[in-house]
């Protein structure tokens, strides 16, 4: 099995993806798990024969565990990927975050890999964890109200 990292999904896309993209502060980033596959998300099952034994093992991802790189985590499944459709700052349905202070941000996403086997008699479980990081940037934005009378 060749298990690998999510791809990270974002809105605003991170900079390595998209230098000008910006997030704002106190507005919706959105996060997800983007062009999942068997080897980013599973699941995925292998099966491997020697001198007449069989060992099986199936790999999911069971969560990813993003850092927001300001003291935050949120754990999601594989979260809703934004779309243009949407208003720009409609909350995510099920992992998103909300920055209170602009800067750049490193941001990683661990995805938690669980793999269950079974031969020769025997089960268990195995766990792996892989990350994959990235830079989002956030602005703050300053509003000035003009009376036009």
């Amino acid at each position: 099995m060749q298990l690998q990292p999510i791809r990270m999904g974002t809105f605003p896309k991170l900079a390595e993806r998209s230098p000008a993209d910006l997030g704002y502060v106190g507005w919706n980033v959105w996060l997800w798990a983007d062009a999942r596959s068997d080897s980013t998300w599973g699941p995925i099952t292998r099966s491997v024969s020697e001198r007449g034994f069989t060992v099986t093992a199936t790999a999911r991802v069971d969560r990813v565990v993003w850092d927001m790189g300001d003291g935050n985590q949120v754990e999601c499944a594989a979260g809703t990927p934004w779309q243009s459709i949407w208003t720009h700052n409609e909350a995510s349905p099920d992992c998103g975050h909300l920055y209170t202070k602009d800067g750049k941000y490193p941001v990683t996403a661990t995805s938690h890999w669980v793999v269950d086997w079974a031969g020769i008699g025997e089960s268990g479980v195995l766990t792996l964890a892989l990350d994959t990081s990235g830079t989002l940037r956030i602005a703050e934005v300053q509003v000035v109200n003009v009376n036009g009378g």
